[in-house]
């Protein structure tokens, strides 16, 4: 393992994530906002990061108001294609471990709430629900709150199957929940339902994940979005409830918000003919 800044870090991944966009007629010109660039933060650190389109555009970077990095660029040339390709190098940390400090009193005390309150409100991704309300309440009931938030992960987990197809990117939790089925965008949602039900402050995370954990050195894999909560029982920490399992060397970290559409990797708007196709890649490699 590399030790970076005082820092032991687990894996060196290279993520290559390329989007393309197909129109029936010359699109005349086109706004966009990006979110591929993963953070630098005490679980990873970033070595490479850029953003490529073609045609080729000028862009600018920001930060947003939840803290993540954002490459906005606009094209005014016609054109019916779009290709965009994100390309990092990560180095990721181990297994991240829960921060337990906080308890139900402190949680429910006015500066965590005032401090956090767009963490714990509901959206129209992470909306309430009669019976998540119920199981919520169950599961506060017999845990302190870190083991809370592994029951409720854990509920969600068991609850819905993976598979994709069955909801789209405007799927609500409940609706997710009454299908039974659905991919990590909804697993999410559905945590994020039962945290804030119970007061625990809780965003989306999203990012990538390397699918096989026997991936070798050199090795490059078709890769995924992915995403997962954060949690903060006092600080914050992350968790998997797709599958059920702890943040580690992994996941690859890019964005947070309150629900999906704070963090969707590319959206904009554009004039012209309409979208015939998109064609999502991700290659991800152990490089280290």
């Amino acid at each position: 393992m590399d030790r970076t800044g005082g820092r032991v870090m687990g894996w060196r991944i290279r993520v290559v994530h390329e989007t393309g966009y197909q129109y029936n007629a010359p699109v005349h010109e086109s706004y966009n906002e990006v979110r591929l660039t993963p953070r630098s933060d005490g679980h990873q650190n970033v070595i490479v990061n850029r953003i490529e389109t073609v045609p080729a555009t000028r862009s600018y970077r920001y930060e947003d108001y939840w803290g993540s990095q954002v490459t906005a660029f606009d094209l005014h040339a016609p054109h019916t294609e779009l290709l965009v390709t994100g390309t990092s190098v990560v180095e990721t940390g181990d297994e991240v471990e829960p921060v337990r400090k906080a308890t139900w009193e402190d949680l429910a005390g006015v500066a965590v709430r005032d401090r956090y309150t767009e963490m714990l409100e509901f959206t129209e991704y992470v909306s309430k629900d009669p019976a998540l309300t119920e199981v919520a309440s169950d599961i506060k009931r017999a845990h302190e709150p870190v083991d809370a938030v592994h029951a409720a992960c854990r509920w969600v987990h068991e609850k819905m199957t993976y598979q994709a197809g069955t909801t789209g990117v405007h799927t609500s939790a409940p609706e997710a929940l009454q299908a039974g089925k659905g991919v990590c965008q909804d697993f999410v949602h559905l945590s994020l339902v039962l945290l804030r039900e119970m007061g625990v402050p809780s965003r989306y995370v999203s990012g990538y994940l390397l699918p096989r954990k026997d991936t070798g050195i050199g090795e490059t894999v078709s890769g995924e979005s992915h995403a997962w909560i954060e949690a903060r029982t006092g600080g914050w920490w992350g968790y998997d409830p797709t599958n059920d399992m702890p943040i580690g060397r992994r996941h690859v970290w890019v964005a947070v918000g309150r629900d999906y559409n704070d963090v969707s990797p590319i959206k904009g708007i554009y004039s012209g003919g309409s979208a015939e196709a998109l064609d999502v890649t991700v290659d991800m490699t152990r490089l280290a």
